[in-house]
């Protein structure tokens, strides 16, 4: 798998939300290895209130997890962590760690480095995170969400598209019923937060999601 399928199906982490423990929850947002049984492509570590040690504890008990499932596992702001775990990303935004500084850090963008992703909300800070060495960022809210913050519409994605040549994964309201309306803006994967971590069952969940997602690309001459 790529890098960027394996960027197809993020789930974000939000243990305040879950209704199981955070590690429960992703062992089964990451469904089989099982064809037609696969989960999520990607696991995004954000739990930004935890200390560093409990940070790490949990990472590790993830990146085991991830391993298992030839699944990457991307870390939230924390460099350090992200390097001490051999995570595949980390990510950040504009209020971590400077982007060129987190560039030098994790190297050039090179088969086998940590893919580094950027959250961006509009079309400036998407053309900054690519000038900046971004290897993809994720462009958000598209849809409403439970923040205060106005959404900026599946059209956006298509707009950023035509300006960006890397990766663009679409976050924000991301669900069942949104899904395809991000895809046919042309994102390269989905963000997903409370609709797989706050179901009463991620895995049925994410394989619904990872199973749309799946049948998008390959209609469309991807696989």
């Amino acid at each position: 798998m790529d890098h960027l399928q394996r960027l197809r199906l993020i789930l974000i982490t939000d243990r305040n939300v879950s209704r199981l423990s955070l590690v429960k929850a992703v062992e089964q947002a990451l469904g089989d290895n099982s064809d037609g049984d696969r989960g999520v492509t990607a696991v995004q570590l954000r739990e930004r209130d935890l200390e560093s040690k409990t940070l790490f504890s949990l990472a590790m008990e993830l990146r085991e997890l991830t391993s298992q499932h030839g699944v990457a596992l991307i870390i939230n702001d924390r460099v350090d962590i992200a390097l001490a775990v051999g995570a595949e990303g980390v990510h950040i935004g504009s209020h971590s760690m400077p982007l060129g500084t987190v560039r030098k850090l994790i190297g050039p963008s090179a088969s086998g480095k940590p893919l580094v992703g950027f959250s961006a909300h509009n079309m400036k800070e998407a053309l900054e995170a690519e000038e900046g060495g971004a290897d993809y960022i994720t462009l958000s809210p598209i849809f409403p969400t439970h923040s205060k913050d106005k959404p900026i519409g599946s059209s956006t994605i298509l707009q950023v598209k035509e300006r960006v040549r890397i990766p663009v994964i679409a976050l924000g309201g991301i669900n069942k019923e949104t899904a395809a309306e991000a895809l046919e803006n042309k994102a390269d994967g989905l963000a997903v937060i409370s609709a797989i971590i706050a179901h009463r069952s991620p895995r049925i969940r994410a394989l619904d999601l990872r199973r749309m997602v799946d049948y998008w690309f390959s209609q469309n001459g991807l696989k």
